[in-house]
């Protein structure tokens, strides 16, 4: 952080602490190492220790350097339709906007206009001025082993397989279609939600400790078979005219999550899919 804050002094307003984006490096660069494995997506949040610490750091370095540090995007969309599950998106924005507010973060951002007022609201409660540069956290130490305390590591559940698998074809579905953001489930998703979702297949497809808490392995039969499933159930979600997209988007997510070799960015190869 010190050395992209350095190389971009004049070109940068700050560092933002994304959540997928992070997860997606770790995966990346740790997928080898023995014994590391992530947990479903949905429960590494940034309440865990290594984001939390990352977190915490970003914020004490960019106010060392004079630069502000913004916080995660809030995904979640208005859910009109039901009031009860609206409420509940709604609570844990809150939530996570009061925590980025409260460690010291100079602003945020969120995916829908609607979110706004949830997010200035947390902001103006401990942000009277228009940044918090002044706390400069120098109560915060962390370490190397805080940012590789990579937990939770269970439970690795077929939802959580089914969820990856189902986001991540619909949004390379979307994306060779042209549509760089999409919403899927009630929250805005862009490349990094992809990213993620096939990094973690990955990782539980070539690690031994890739087993659900049922006991099943994630093995490439088990992939391929939910697969199947998925793409029938996304078939039944969207018209004919875009199943070809789906269809496309499931032999690549196939292609890249059992493949032995791990592909940087999943745009790459998605690029030569683009009629």
């Amino acid at each position: 952080m010190e050395e992209i804050l350095y190389e971009l002094r004049d070109h940068s307003a700050g560092l933002n602490c994304g959540r997928w984006d992070y997860i997606f490096s770790c995966i990346k660069k740790f997928r080898t190492r023995p014994g590391f494995v992530l947990a479903d997506r949905v429960l590494v949040t940034m309440t865990t220790h290594f984001l939390n610490s990352y977190s915490l750091l970003a914020i004490k370095t960019c106010h060392k350097r004079g630069a502000h540090a913004i916080g995660g995007m809030a995904a979640q969309i208005p859910i009109k339709n039901d009031p009860a599950a609206n409420e509940e998106a709604l609570a844990k924005v809150k939530a996570d906007k009061e925590r980025e507010a409260g460690n010291g973060h100079d602003g945020t951002w969120v995916a829908h206009p609607g979110l706004v007022a949830i997010a200035v609201d947390a902001f103006n409660a401990v942000m009277p001025g228009p940044n918090q540069l002044d706390r400069l956290r120098e109560d915060v130490e962390i370490t190397a082993k805080d940012l590789l305390d990579f937990g939770p590591e269970g439970p690795i559940t077929e939802g959580g397989l089914r969820l990856n698998i189902s986001v991540g074809v619909q949004y390379l579905g979307a994306w060779l279609n042209g549509l760089g953001c999409v919403p899927i489930n009630n929250l805005m998703e862009d490349a990094a939600t992809a990213e993620i979702s096939r990094s973690q297949v990955w990782q539980w497809i070539h690690s031994d400790k890739g087993v659900l808490d049922d006991g099943r392995v994630v093995d490439d039969e088990l992939f391929r078979a939910i697969l199947a499933e998925e793409l029938e159930k996304i078939h039944g979600q969207y018209p004919e005219n875009l199943h070809s997209f789906f269809d496309r988007a499931a032999v690549l997510f196939d292609d890249i999550s059992t493949s032995d070799d791990f592909v940087d960015f999943l745009t790459l190869p998605a690029y030569d899919m683009i009629d």
